[in-house]
């Protein structure tokens, strides 16, 4: 049977015990992707994020794409490529405008879907299932010419060249990033920025570069980029007012010092072994870092049996320049030159995976993977192959390959999951409340919010342990521990009761709260136990001296991995006045985090560790 359409709209529906929530007042909150996976063999793609958020999806011919659009959801990053094999050809994500992430699951030439089989639901309103069909084959369509695609309602397309501002606005104009040896280059146009500074915050761990005389385009206005290289974890881009920009970089290592050289075409920042960081400006411009304009390569055309792969040449193919296993033994990381493509074929009579770059080569001396007796893998193998590079991976008995990840444009992750035995509950005793500081000033407020209630449980997770009795209980004894302190409290709610997002916001400034707290637990799917740790959220300068102080005090009572201070911009922190955290105690479907979280004594202790963190907090500040 043939399904030949021009372009349908398909309907999602929220399924399950969310059935009855109204999802849509949320949509215009702005949220991230946080997780995301496609079952090869399901044919479904799961989609996680961090707020609510309402798909809209359409299905185009010629060839056959799912398109999905996520609004109100940032993607992080410009775009993200996965192949896939058989009749998916690839899924790809990209940020479509400043409010919406696109996702596209394109087919191979010749294979079509029936729109009236394809399902996307909502298991709860931030996470989704796409399922397709079984895609039919029709070999007068493989044959067709393929049209060139419109390129609104197909897939991602980057922001098309943005016009250089007029001479007479003389700002200078971010045009993009760029990785360079031991730093960052940041291509401008225009003008030149001026009054360039390096600023760190009081823990030395973020360093803020603000330009004044320089746009940020929309395209990139309000975009976290994760790093995860040179000294960098992440890279925050904001356009502070008309015309100052400002670049925030989460740093890896607090001791580095840092100096940012300022030309007409750009800034390059470097890390440096003098003391202090600083700014040095020049009116020469400054040499192009050698890394390529059009950062991710043109695909190459498909190739049939009988027509040998085109050779590039040899200075513009990808260089496999290392493969190592990560320190904590959960990732395979394979490094390269320059952004890359690749596909993954698994083996179904083993749980061996070969990855496949086209166009590469091995780097000469390139080191095996230190693989000890207890090591996830048993082998990995490396062979060049008809102009591209094959990378098999064995893993050893017990440990499965899971998703292949791209975590920077040259870094892959191969997933590893071993199987774990859940730690035992911390057994010490919760701090006596002798411990915690006493302030005796009873002008202090602070509001505490636990997560969820009522109708929304929040996630739920290994056991069916759901994260608004954990919250709720964590968050009474956070209130009563300040309480005999001195502190006065303020509850978003005491009870199983649901109270929007926005009530939450406006109880804590009715209340003229010094500091506001929420309090939640983490969850990916149940397919992912091997997601453990503890994270802490902000989303202003004072939130983050806030949260580091909570945090600091949390970790090395839970017992739990650390997951880190991060940037956000969930509502309830991003709308309060005052300074606001959002603590994340676990993850639900964690199978180290679980069996914690369910015991009462360990959230005794936590909480006692957050009431601490908020004391120091207030001593410090008030």
């Amino acid at each position: 049977m043939r399904f030949v359409v021009k372009s349908r709209w398909i309907l999602p529906s929220l399924v399950g015990a969310f059935g009855s929530l109204l999802i849509s007042t949320n949509t215009a909150l702005a949220g991230t992707l946080q997780d995301w996976q496609f079952d090869a063999n399901q044919n479904r793609l799961t989609l996680v994020t961090d707020e609510a958020v309402q798909p809209r999806a359409q299905l185009i011919a010629n060839p056959t794409r799912l398109v999905i659009d996520l609004p109100g959801v940032q993607l992080g990053r410009s775009t993200l490529r996965r192949s896939v094999g058989g009749a998916v050809r690839e899924v790809r994500f990209g940020q479509f405008d400043a409010q919406t992430t696109r996702v596209v699951i394109e087919l191979n030439p010749g294979y079509v879907l029936n729109p009236e089989e394809i399902l996307i639901r909502g298991q709860t309103p931030s996470q989704w299932t796409v399922q397709l069909p079984t895609p039919d084959y029709d070999p007068d369509l493989a044959q067709a010419p393929t049209p060139a695609p419109e390129p609104d309602p197909t897939t991602p397309q980057p922001a098309p060249p943005e016009q250089a501002p007029p001479e007479s606005s003389g700002l200078a104009e971010i045009v993009d990033v760029q990785e360079i040896a031991n730093g960052f280059f940041i291509r401008t146009r225009g003008g030149m920025p001026e009054d360039v500074d390096l600023d760190r915050n009081r823990d030395r761990d973020e360093l803020e570069l603000d330009m004044e005389n320089t746009r940020v385009p929309e395209r990139l206005d309000e975009q976290t980029v994760e790093v995860g290289r040179n000294g960098v974890e992440e890279i925050e881009i904001e356009q502070r007012r008309r015309d100052r920009a400002r670049f925030t970089f989460e740093l890896e290592d607090e001791d580095t010092n840092w100096i940012a050289s300022v030309a007409p075409n750009g800034i390059t920042l470097v890390q440096s072994r003098l003391r202090g960081d600083r700014v040095v400006m020049s009116r020469d411009p400054l040499p192009m870092p050698p890394v390529s304009q059009n950062p991710t390569p043109p695909a190459q055309p498909p190739t049939t049996p009988s027509q040998p792969p085109v050779q590039p040449p040899r200075d513009e193919r990808t260089q496999i320049q290392s493969i190592a296993l990560s320190p904590d033994g959960d990732r395979l990381l394979i490094r390269t030159s320059q952004p890359f493509e690749y596909r993954t074929e698994r083996d179904r009579g083993s749980d061996n995976i070969n990855i496949i770059i086209p166009s590469a080569e091995l780097a000469q001396q390139i080191p095996n993977p230190d693989l000890s007796s207890n090591s996830p893998l048993r082998r990995v193998r490396l062979r060049q192959e008809n102009g591209s590079v094959v990378i098999q991976v064995e893993p050893s008995s017990g440990v499965r390959v899971g998703e292949v990840n791209e975590v920077t444009r040259q870094v892959l992750a191969v997933e590893l999951q071993r199987p774990r035995t859940p730690a035992p509950a911390p057994t010490r005793p919760a701090p006596n409340v002798g411990d915690l500081p006493n302030l005796n000033n009873s002008r202090l407020t602070v509001t505490i919010d636990p997560g969820h209630g009522g109708r929304d449980p929040g996630a739920v997770g290994i056991g069916g342990m759901e994260e608004e009795d954990i919250v709720l209980d964590v968050s009474l004894q956070v209130a009563q521990l300040l309480e005999q302190q001195g502190v006065q409290v303020v509850m978003t709610r005491q009870s199983d009761t649901e109270v929007d997002l926005e009530p939450r916001v406006q109880i804590a400034e009715r209340a003229n709260a010094n500091i506001f707290v929420s309090i939640h637990a983490n969850a990916l799917s149940m397919s992912r136990p091997d997601v453990n740790g503890i994270e802490t959220f902000y989303a202003s300068a004072e939130g983050a001296r806030l949260g580091r102080v909570i945090h600091d005090n949390m970790v090395p009572v839970s017992g739990m991995r650390d997951r880190g201070l991060k940037s956000a911009r969930f509502y309830v922190i991003r709308n309060t006045s005052m300074p606001a955290v959002l603590l994340e105690l676990g993850f639900v479907t964690g199978a180290e985090d679980a069996p914690r979280l369910a015991d009462p004594q360990w959230r005794s202790q936590m909480s006692a560790a957050i009431a601490r963190g908020i004391l120091q907090y207030l001593q410090q500040n008030y």
